[in-house]
């Protein structure tokens, strides 16, 4: 594209369209339509064991309650002070102490809840109360109450992803809090599972949502499913064994916002090069390995968190067995034929 060469005519011209709330796109263009994807977001790690020091510090700092929620949020060091971890997404990890009640509230923004340390502590999501262990994955639909409360003995401590710069770009948020700090219970624990995690759907039933009638899928489920699935032997050269996490009454992501995924990587396996449009998020949930992201290499282990820009060329080796989960969101861009991906040599 040839450059656009300054002359005092031009400038003048500018300077008197400026007034009326003009520019010129050629002055611009280069900018807003790029060969490939630009970005501020950065590639980064984020050492658990670190940020639990952290929230520990906070909890004595601060109350659930006051705080509405506690949670210490992954700033992307290319998007410092905008809370967002890739330019379209948001994450944080919360802490819910014993004896806390985090109040319920709700909000237009899309929730999930991944569960790195601890076990017993609940969430209630529009009436239904689980209890939370390490690895669940867990989702707060849009404008659905939900609140969290631990009455166990240890703190406990997951990932929250959120839609949120999202929903801000369309300027289409809206929140409420409740009168009660913990909702009404009108559901059986396990209810929503019963009815749509095995198969089976409720015959006639008609949901608006957009969003998987699960709210809660246990990790005991998810890691039997890429057991099984690893005896076929069908390891993909850029993602091991990969599966994403649907709504049973559509086999679309499970979120509409945010595409969720698990993978198990074997000890001793490096996935080839792959790139694509999605930045995403990972945690760590069982092993170590590394990950290398464009020039820089980032080793981790168990409950780490990272991110990967888009359009950055990515490749995982682990040392033991590893499981990764990750969020990105691919269900948008996919929608809106924007998603692209680079398998490299695989």
């Amino acid at each position: 594209m040839e450059a656009v060469q300054k002359t005092p005519e031009r400038e003048a011209f500018y300077k008197k369209i400026d007034g009326e709330n003009l520019s010129a796109l050629w002055n611009v263009l280069g900018d807003l339509v790029t060969p490939e994807p630009r970005s501020a977001c950065r590639p980064h790690l984020w050492k658990f064991d670190s940020i639990r020091d952290y929230m520990n510090e906070a909890g004595k700092l601060i109350t659930a309650k006051e705080a509405e929620r506690r949670v210490l949020v992954l700033e992307n060091p290319g998007l410092r002070g905008q809370s967002k971890v890739t330019t379209s997404l948001f994450a944080g990890v919360q802490m819910v102490v014993p004896g806390d009640v985090a109040p319920a509230h709700r909000h237009s923004q899309s929730a999930l809840r991944f569960v790195l340390e601890g076990k017993g502590a609940h969430t209630t999501v529009d009436g239904e109360r689980t209890a939370m262990e390490p690895g669940d994955f867990i989702i707060t639909p849009s404008m659905t109450w939900h609140d969290h409360s631990n009455e166990t003995s240890e703190p406990m401590f997951w990932l929250d992803g959120l839609d949120i710069p999202m929903v801000q770009f369309f300027d289409a948020s809206f929140a409420e809090g409740s009168n009660e700090d913990q909702q009404k219970l009108s559901k059986p624990a396990g209810d929503s599972f019963a009815r749509y995690g095995h198969n089976l759907l409720p015959v006639d039933e008609k949901r608006k949502s957009k969003t998987s009638p699960i709210f809660n899928y246990p990790y005991s489920y998810t890691r039997e499913a890429l057991e099984q699935a690893k005896t076929r032997n069908e390891w993909d050269a850029c993602h091991g064994l990969k599966l994403k996490f649907s709504n049973p009454e559509t086999g679309d992501f499970a979120m509409p916002t945010i595409g969720t995924f698990i993978q198990l990587l074997p000890k001793g396996f490096k996935t080839a090069r792959y790139r694509a449009t999605d930045a995403t998020v990972f945690a760590a949930i069982e092993g170590k390995g590394r990950t290398r992201i464009g020039d820089q290499t980032f080793e981790w282990s168990a409950r780490d968190l990272f991110v990967v820009p888009s359009w950055h060329w990515v490749t995982h080796e682990a040392d033991t067995d590893a499981v990764l989960f990750s969020f990105s969101d691919r269900p948008v861009q996919q929608k809106l034929d924007l998603f692209r991906e680079d398998r490299g040599n695989a």
